[in-house]
């Protein structure tokens, strides 16, 4: 199918970019209804003028209605826009792309979305639909313990995940390390309590700090209700992370000017499970955190990456010289793009 739109771009290309944009005018619809013009013509880095030629020719289809708080998608443009996901994949050629990637980095899977997590944060709300039917297909039946890391691409791929998910299975949430750092939404306790809320799961907590001195390290290990955890940690079959920026992550965890210091002058980029690396993925610091290590994920059998954003690119890249080669890794076209034009900052 690939090489018949190959054909048709050669004879018409037009034709590709009509469909292209009016596309990707559904696909923000979708993600911000109700919009107004205006604001979907910022959203999308185009003029108004020209957004509104595509939106009058989609209303006359009955693709596009009307409320008093802007544009929403039609019953039937929501059918239009769903039906064409198989195909603007083709078009824009993700999957060759997924292929590229997964090859560039070393791992077995990738799976891009449409846009950039930089410019639209529904377009994490695509990659967590992504990873709701992705672990729908590729987990098996039976009782699983599935440990996810915490932060604000965690949390928002928690809204995302259902109930079918635990279709046949027996589900456990479990934080993958230790942390009471953050904010209460995004620490990796919250996450696993609304994933398994999101897919009528349980979940167990951990409650110890994120960052311990060795003296109060080995009396939480020796807690039976932290050593239970630990051991369900240890036994996960899953596991999902994301992978952050490394001096944002270091900003967040309110890290000493010394440690940021080191970051800074070793070039750190990239930070996961406690960890930050640097373009060339050597380890510049890493936060003693009790629960998963990365050398852990190697005897796991599913582990997912999830990260978007043309600013995530440097730090997706950095970790990936540490990740399994079993990884599969969630991302966007921003993300996606700048890693394989080399042009990851």
């Amino acid at each position: 199918m690939q090489s018949d739109f190959s054909w048709i771009e050669a004879i018409a290309p037009d034709v590709v970019d009509v469909i292209t944009r009016r596309y990707q005018v559904l696909q923000f619809i979708n993600w911000l209804a109700p919009v107004g013009r205006r604001t979907l013509a910022d959203q999308m880095k185009i003029s108004e003028r020209a957004l509104r030629t595509e939106t009058d020719f989609l209303r006359k289809q009955g693709l596009l209605g009307s409320s008093k708080s802007g544009m929403v998608l039609t019953s039937k443009g929501l059918d239009v826009f769903h039906g064409l996901d198989t195909l603007m994949n083709q078009l824009l050629g993700f999957k060759d792309d997924e292929k590229r990637l997964a090859a560039l980095l070393g791992i077995d899977h990738c799976l891009i979305v449409n846009g950039d997590a930089d410019q639209s944060s529904r377009v994490l709300d695509e990659m967590g639909k992504v990873l709701d039917q992705t672990l729908q297909a590729v987990l098996p039946a039976g009782r699983l313990t599935i440990a996810v890391m915490g932060g604000t691409t965690m949390a928002r791929m928690a809204a995302q995940l259902s109930y079918k998910l635990s279709s046949g299975r027996e589900l456990t949430f479990v934080p993958a390390r230790g942390g009471v750092g953050e904010r209460i939404a995004i620490q990796a306790n919250s996450v696993a309590a609304a994933m398994a809320e999101a897919t009528d799961s349980a979940h167990r907590v951990l409650y110890v700090p994120e960052n311990v001195s060795a003296q109060t390290y080995q009396p939480l290990l020796k807690e039976p209700a932290v050593q239970e955890v630990l051991q369900m940690i240890d036994n996960a079959q899953v596991v999902i992370h994301s992978i952050g920026d490394a001096l944002v992550m270091a900003k967040r965890r309110s890290m000493s000017p010394a440690t940021v210091h080191q970051l800074v002058e070793h070039q750190a980029v990239s930070e996961t499970f406690g960890t930050f690396f640097n373009q060339a993925g050597e380890v510049i610091y890493k936060i003693p955190r009790i629960g998963l290590q990365i050398p852990d994920l190697d005897h796991i059998p599913y582990v997912f990456a999830v990260a978007g954003g043309q600013s995530k690119a440097a730090a997706i890249r950095a970790y990936m010289h540490n990740a399994p080669h079993h990884t599969w890794l969630i991302t966007d076209a921003g993300a996606a793009n700048s890693i394989l034009t080399g042009a990851t900052r």
